[in-house]
């Protein structure tokens, strides 16, 4: 049986990841003793591999597939296939920054004002890229962990991953300049992207993870509007593609299907009722396939 090894983050991706299986509809299975998941596909073969390690155990052919980071595909310089961007985060459907943070309380304002500084990070290669670009020569130290709390003692500045800032300022630290932005990839090994079979499941895969993407925050309206007042309620909704007009047993009426933002259905349904839309229904979206 043809099978693709894929490697699932482990860490702090790694719930994001999961759930984002199971909207694709995908059901993987942890068991926190084993670091190979069980998947509801025969096709599949799942390892938990720390994002950091993933682009270098893909580009050797260890594993097929993976999901990593950008900044650690850069990282490791590993030569791989980007497949597809997989925009989602611990916390958010959104990109990540690496940032130049120092103490609220520094008199640094720029990143060539470091000469000759310490910086810790667990970025090294791509910080140590970051000064050369600027001109900059300092020591860049490898951190093994809560990097937030190292200026000023043991280190001048931090480069580190961000969402929100909020653990930064919490630390104290203010932000001073981006030094790369990044979201998740799903990467393929050049020998297995070359391959037909694989290349298909991988397609696959990454179209249903995209549609589960595509999905967040969304959901489905239906309802029903005579045609008269059809024009109306469709200058209510603001759809992702346009509204599907289906036309019903009754030729004066029509039902209407949207998809959109969910933020916004509890002020776009007193208008659909003010148009005369009836039998509004509002559902949950898994994903949606372009």
């Amino acid at each position: 049986m043809n099978r693709l090894k894929l490697g699932l983050p482990k860490g702090s991706l790694q719930e994001a990841s999961l759930q984002l299986f199971r909207r694709a509809g995908y059901e993987i299975t942890v068991n926190p003793r084993s670091y190979f998941p069980a998947i509801d596909d025969d096709e599949i073969e799942c390892m938990l591999i720390r994002a950091q390690e993933m682009a270098r155990y893909v580009e050797d052919g260890i594993l097929d597939v993976g999901l990593t980071g950008k900044d650690w595909i850069l990282e490791n310089e590993a030569q791989v296939v980007e497949v597809a961007d997989l925009v989602y985060a611990k916390q958010t459907f959104g990109k990540v920054r690496w940032v130049l943070a120092v103490p609220e309380t520094s008199p640094f304002q720029s990143v060539r004002e470091l000469q000759g500084k310490i910086i810790a990070t667990e970025l090294v290669k791509v910080t140590e890229r970051y000064l050369a670009r600027n001109g900059v020569k300092a020591k860049v130290e490898f951190s093994w962990g809560a990097t937030e709390v190292k200026p000023p003692v043991l280190a001048d500045a931090i480069v580190e991953v961000t969402e929100t800032g909020s653990s930064l300022r919490a630390n104290g630290l203010r932000i001073v300049e981006t030094v790369l932005e990044s979201n998740t990839k799903f990467i393929a090994n050049t020998a297995s992207w070359d391959d037909g079979w694989k290349r298909q499941k991988v397609e696959t895969i990454v179209m249903l993870l995209q549609g589960a993407i595509e999905a967040a925050g969304r959901v489905g309206l239906m309802l029903n509007v005579r045609r008269a007042d059809l024009e109306r309620v469709l200058a209510v909704l603001p759809a992702l593609k346009q509204p599907t007009v289906s036309n019903l047993s009754d030729p004066e009426w029509v039902a209407v299907n949207t998809v959109i933002e969910e933020k916004t259905v509890r002020e776009i349904i007193p208008r659909l009722k003010a148009a005369n839309a009836q039998g509004i229904v509002e559902y949950p979206l898994n994903k949606i396939v372009m």
